[in-house]
């Protein structure tokens, strides 16, 4: 009986998943409802938000799993906003 793959977070984890014009339009409305709602928008606080993870894993094939990495690329894009 052949052995199956266990299905995990990393399981096909590929660059481009989705385009970068893609990528690139949805940070920018992260950035734009940060801005508005200063901080939060109707998934939540952007402190607390996933969004920004799920598009490095799409665009850029690349899983952020420790905190300092989530916290680093939120801070990149969010931060300078909501100032």
């Amino acid at each position: 009986m052949p052995k199956k793959n266990k299905l995990t977070c990393k399981t096909g984890l590929k660059t481009n998943i989705i385009k970068k014009a893609v990528f690139d339009r949805e940070v920018k409305l992260c950035k734009k409802l940060a801005k508005e709602n200063k901080g939060k928008c109707g998934w939540g606080k952007c402190k607390d938000c996933g969004v920004i993870p799920f598009l490095y894993k799409l665009h850029k094939g690349k899983l952020l799993e420790k905190p300092s990495e989530i916290k680093k690329a939120k801070y990149k894009i969010i931060n300078p906003v909501i100032r």
